[in-house]
């Protein structure tokens, strides 16, 4: 039984021999450059680092993406349920139509007060 197991120790073994060796290889070559501070300053694309590392966003980015991401979710809900639907509606009538109906209601309200607050409207 543990000769069935054999392949799987030797890939653990050899996976872990090569992070440990690149890691290794790393560290060692890694010592050889020669640093000064021009090569240790930040990269800004031809512009001189000044100012803040991070620049602040606006919290209507963040707002944007989130809205994103619950209306895309929605899709992946939506497709598995279009896949079935004629195999469901001949299975179990028309309640697969109103489920569906109140998901998407539901996500038509969130998207209706989303746009009266202006969360959609980048000029604020």
């Amino acid at each position: 039984m543990l000769e069935n197991y054999l392949p799987i120790l030797l890939q653990i073994l050899v996976a872990t021999g090569f992070a440990g060796a690149t890691l290794l290889v790393s560290v060692l070559l890694g010592k050889a450059a020669r640093s000064n501070t021009v090569k240790d300053s930040a990269y800004e694309c031809g512009m001189l680092p000044i100012g803040e590392a991070q620049p602040r966003f606006s919290v209507k980015f963040y707002i944007v993406a989130m809205l994103f991401v619950l209306f895309d979710i929605e899709v992946v809900f939506l497709y598995p349920w279009a896949v079935i639907y004629k195999d469901y509606l001949a299975a179990h009538g028309p309640a697969i139509l109103g489920t569906m109906l109140g998901f998407v209601s539901i996500l038509g309200v969130a998207f209706a007060y989303a746009w009266k607050k202006g969360a959609l409207s980048w000029n604020n």
